[in-house]
């Protein structure tokens, strides 16, 4: 019998849980944000891997950046590539030190921590020669 009761409440426990809707600090619910696609044309920056967050947008026609915006400058964890460019990712000014190159059309890094990169992007080099 107290098996029966104890397996019951915790079949309970289990739905209840699954109900349940996570807060945010004020008290109001949040759904789990959808990645946002990053557009046809351009390179994204995202401030979380897995492509989470909010991305830095750049028209691939526009060319390279050497001190990217302080919304995205060392806060770059995953990076997506929809241009006919390569992209490269550095983790200074002016295109210096450790980078890794995005390849184009479609190319992408989920996580930069692979890279030693996680949150440490600076600069962005935007150009037609290939990864390598």
């Amino acid at each position: 019998m107290i098996k029966n009761l104890m397996r019951a409440g915790a079949v309970a426990a289990l739905v209840l849980s699954s109900m349940c809707v996570t807060a945010s600090a004020s008290g109001e619910p949040r759904t789990q944000q959808a990645a946002i696609d990053c557009p046809s044309g351009y390179v994204c920056i995202y401030p979380e891997i897995n492509f989470g967050g909010q991305p830095w947008v750049r028209r691939a026609t526009d060319g390279s950046v050497k001190d990217l915006p302080s919304a995205i400058r060392d806060r770059g964890s995953s990076v997506r590539n929809n241009s006919d460019r390569t992209a490269r990712v550095y983790e200074k000014r002016n295109h210096a030190g450790r980078w890794v190159c995005v390849t184009r059309s479609g190319g992408s890094i989920h996580d930069l921590r692979g890279y030693n990169l996680n949150d440490q992007t600076r600069s962005l080099k935007i150009n037609r020669n290939d990864c390598g």
